[in-house]
């Protein structure tokens, strides 16, 4: 199957992206964000107030050992890691339904930097990102939905922006 090994992927080059996870109460969830930035080579998860942090047996159950591979550190605020993040020269979206928000699909990743770095942060599974964290953020991303329910499981939500990232970053590893 030609896969990396872990030491393999720490070495490689990665996505210019980090997935922030603002108050995640699932375990679940934290664990299959963890194993869809396996999946693309995603840079980092920043792990932010409530959300779990490796090791424990929940995350690992739907991580698969992701959380081996994929780098990650702590912040007791998502503000906090936007700070951090935004020091360091990355784009912070959140990713939330808000007036004036981007629909995914218009985003546009590329803003005469040589190499773009982004950050896109989802929020709890009831209240979403905080609006301190969205007030932060240099803007928000909302997915389109066209059926009866307005919100998505946050793991599904992550699968899909990272996926729309990795399609126009690709050039980047």
């Amino acid at each position: 199957m030609n896969r990396l090994t872990v030491d393999e992927f720490r070495e490689a080059p990665k996505l210019p992206l980090i997935v922030v996870l603002d108050d995640v109460r699932s375990m679940y969830n934290v664990g299959s964000v963890f194993r869809t930035c396996d999946a693309f080579r995603v840079e980092a998860v920043y792990l932010c107030g409530i959300t779990a942090q490796p090791p424990h047996t929940e995350i690992h159950k739907t991580a698969l050992g992701a959380e081996e591979s994929v780098a990650w550190q702590y912040f007791k605020t998502a503000a906090e890691a936007v700070d951090h993040l935004h020091a360091n020269g990355y784009k912070v979206y959140s990713i939330e339904q808000a007036e004036g928000s981007t629909m995914l699909q218009s985003l546009n990743v590329d803003d005469n930097v040589t190499r773009p770095r982004f950050a896109i942060i989802l929020g709890n599974e009831v209240k979403g990102v905080h609006q301190e964290v969205i007030d932060h953020s240099d803007g928000c991303i909302e997915i389109p939905q066209y059926g009866t329910k307005h919100s998505m499981n946050v793991s599904v939500t992550a699968g899909i922006v990272i996926w729309e990232m990795f399609k126009r970053l690709t050039s980047e590893l």
